[in-house]
């Protein structure tokens, strides 16, 4: 399976979104590529919410989806659009992601469960949940290479999550993220490569990066890490994209080294 990463500096203008993440799909199908995957946030990044209100619509209005869905068609590419911002039923947006086939229909959605409230050391302070309702639902796909199971960013940092959707089925987990520069130096590398050992799944990170419009600075490096834990791909943090190319019977290969997720076992917590 050949895969396509995208790795932009989104910024605050979906229209200009739009038009790159159609121009990368048709030039990764056209270098081979069989599925494409975008970051979190592939449309709008915009930590100014009053602002960012007035570009954030609801599914069925929104520019970028319309315009990835297009272009999947036009090459004949799946992709994961990792996750767009947009109108949720109960007045706060939600983040939610798209698998999208090769004729442009939506096959599965997700919307991001565990919302990213957070004061960090260097100042920033990040409150997705006063803006943002959470998803309740965790999902695996099917698609023609095996079942893949969805996440955006924090899901990152709760490894239950991805035993379920390892123990659904998944045998990839696609984990698009706009990580911090700072949290990301320090933990993207071992959590993406715990993810992938601990479910003896491939892991697929198409991530944000750079200096981004609204004042943010996001860590890059996006990853394909194999099920035994090898990082296969490695982006740095320059903008563009980039093909890496997978052997998915090394899930089978890996989950019979260490078969960890058939030896699991119930137990009880006891406060001594």
């Amino acid at each position: 399976m050949k895969i396509g990463l995208v790795q932009p500096t989104t910024g605050i203008d979906p229209q200009i979104e739009a038009a790159a993440l159609a121009g990368a799909i048709a030039a990764l199908a056209a270098d081979g590529a069989e599925m494409v995957f975008t970051p979190e946030m592939s449309g709008c990044l915009d930590r100014d919410r009053a602002r960012a209100a007035g570009t954030i619509v609801a599914e069925a209005d929104d520019m970028v989806l319309a315009a990835v869905r297009e272009a999947a068609a036009a090459a004949g590419v799946w992709v994961h659009l990792g996750s767009l911002a947009l109108q949720s039923n109960d007045g706060r947006f939600v983040n939610r992601g798209f698998l999208i086939d090769a004729t442009g229909a939506i096959r599965a959605r997700y919307a991001k469960i565990h919302l990213f409230d957070v004061d960090l050391p260097n100042g920033e302070s990040w409150r997705e949940s006063s803006a943002y309702a959470p998803g309740d639902t965790a999902v695996v796909a099917a698609t023609p290479w095996g079942p893949l199971g969805l996440s955006i960013c924090y899901d990152l940092r709760f490894p239950a999550l991805y035993r379920a959707l390892a123990e659904a089925g998944a045998t990839m987990l696609s984990i698009p993220a706009a990580f911090t520069r700072q949290t990301g130096r320090a933990h993207w590398h071992v959590l993406q490569r715990a993810r992938a050992i601990e479910t003896g799944c491939f892991v697929i990170a198409a991530a944000q990066t750079g200096n981004h419009a609204d004042g943010r600075e996001t860590f890059g490096h996006s990853l394909i890490v194999a099920p035994w834990g090898e990082v296969l791909l490695d982006m740095g943090e320059a903008p563009g994209s980039a093909i890496c190319e997978i052997d998915l019977a090394a899930v089978a290969e890996a989950r019979d080294r260490v078969p960890a997720l058939r030896h699991a076992r119930p137990f009880t917590v006891s406060n001594a």
